[in-house]
């Protein structure tokens, strides 16, 4: 397995098996396309490449519209090459790679610099500025430039490319069972330990300060959740807060808190892994300190059920 970040002096791969996308969120849709890939590669007695683009084109193309990505590109790498998938090559996506044509994509791209003796890509696989280029023109391409086009199912497609739509609602919407029923594994947020107020400390209930590491990841909706802290290859069980701290400050103050039970360590600067198991409750203003402490108890009991179960 190689992870290439550059398109200038790559190996030469044997009958390249190529395939394109984003893959935001490597989820059970996306891992039915990668098995297709890595099945034909052995079949030919060739080498799997996946092409994918960094940053996302719609960060260059449409830059004042949120990402809202499910996986940041180290996580999305290491979940492609888990697949079986043997090389990754990361394209960097500039205005002067947007603004080939999809002639010169094809050419000077695809064929030039891979020379693919496949190609599987789906139906609505679109490239080339303007996104003008598209599957019949691959075909038109494929007997002059050698290569063969394999066209991935539409039912496949369709239900990888809905999964991710379903999956960044689910997430949005605090859904966090379904979330990780549709990417088959946890959804997973990872950040820097920052200084708080460290007002959890007065309450019995120390906190963990996020700063998220990608800030173009979906942060789940406001709320209490079950969580898994990941510190130094370790885990944790706890509890995490997303939200604006309503009891104690009027501040809209965006606030991502973890309670790490049996933890007393400083790692102010450390990274630490959220994997998120299920929202407990939507964000609520107490009337008093007191009441806020009698609800972190409860919270505390039903993450712990949770967790166990």
């Amino acid at each position: 397995m190689a992870i290439f970040t550059h398109i200038k002096n790559l190996p030469g791969f044997k009958n390249t098996i190529i395939t394109i996308g984003t893959f935001d969120g490597v989820h059970q849709g996306h891992k039915a396309i990668l098995k297709k890939v890595a099945d034909h590669a052995a079949e030919v007695n060739g080498e799997s490449v996946l092409l994918t683009f960094e940053p996302h084109p719609r960060k260059l193309l449409f830059p004042d519209q949120p990402l809202g990505i499910i996986t940041p590109l180290d996580e999305k790498l290491k979940l492609i090459t888990e697949e079986g998938i043997k090389h990754v090559v990361v394209v960097p996506f500039t205005r002067e790679f947007a603004n080939l044509s999809a002639q010169e994509y094809i050419e000077h791209f695809l064929v030039d610099i891979f020379h693919p003796h496949s190609i599987i890509i789906g139906y609505d696989h679109r490239f080339g500025h303007d996104r003008k280029g598209d599957i019949n023109l691959l075909k038109e391409y494929a007997a002059n430039r050698n290569y063969e086009l394999i066209e991935i199912p539409a039912q496949m497609i369709d239900e990888a490319a809905v999964s991710s739509t379903k999956i960044r609602h689910a997430i949005n919407k605090g859904r966090m069972e379904d979330a990780s029923h549709m990417l088959g594994r946890n959804y997973s947020l990872k950040g820097t330990v920052v200084h708080g107020n460290k007002l959890g400390r007065t309450l019995g209930y120390p906190t963990a300060n996020l700063q998220p590491t990608d800030s173009d990841q979906i942060v789940p909706a406001i709320g209490i959740y079950a969580i898994k802290a990941l510190h130094n290859n370790t885990t944790y069980n706890a509890m995490l807060s997303i939200g604006y701290n309503p009891t104690v400050t009027d501040k809209k103050e965006l606030r991502i808190e973890a309670n790490i039970f049996d933890f007393d360590k400083d790692i102010y600067g450390d990274e630490l892994e959220i994997r998120f198991i299920k929202k407990l409750r939507d964000e609520q203003k107490f009337d008093s300190l007191e009441a806020l402490i009698d609800q972190l108890h409860k919270d505390k009991e039903e993450t712990l059920k949770v967790l166990k179960a």
